[in-house]
């Protein structure tokens, strides 16, 4: 399986404006920039896009595990913080903080932080980040 996005930009750095557009056409032509990456601009960013595939990746995974260990949840919902510090010359990700709020009939707390510790470890997403990625997870 393969999936793929396509990025445009024109102009300088701070000055210059981009698109982003997904082969599913969930985003055509999405505008970011310098000011909605490091102000407050409109449009999207990096960081705001790897949170949502980070929090959609983990949040699937962890529903894969739950049904694995003869769960279902009614309702999880996962929000993905992403780091962006100055390092050097540059920039990097360095750290992702997911926190987790699950509704899980039958499910205690401890194995529910079980489950979902293997769902951050094991996600997709998590195995291609090499920031630190932290979980704080709880039952509602």
């Amino acid at each position: 399986m393969q999936r793929k996005a396509s990025a445009v930009w024109r102009g300088g750095l701070k000055d210059g404006k981009g698109a982003i557009t997904t082969d599913s056409g969930t985003l055509k032509d999405t505008q970011y920039s310098f000011s909605t990456r490091f102000e407050s601009g409109v449009g999207t960013n990096p960081e705001e896009l790897i949170g949502a595939a980070h929090a959609g990746c983990f949040t699937m995974a962890l529903s894969l595990i739950l049904g694995d260990a003869g769960f279902t949840a009614d309702e999880m919902n996962t929000q993905a913080d992403v780091t962006l510090e100055k390092q050097g010359d540059g920039f990097a990700i360095t750290k992702v903080h997911l926190t987790l709020k699950a509704k899980i009939p039958g499910c205690d707390q401890t194995k529910f932080a079980e489950l979902a510790a293997k769902a951050k470890a094991g996600c997709p997403v998590s195995k291609l980040l090499k920031a630190e990625i932290t979980l704080d997870a709880s039952l509602i």
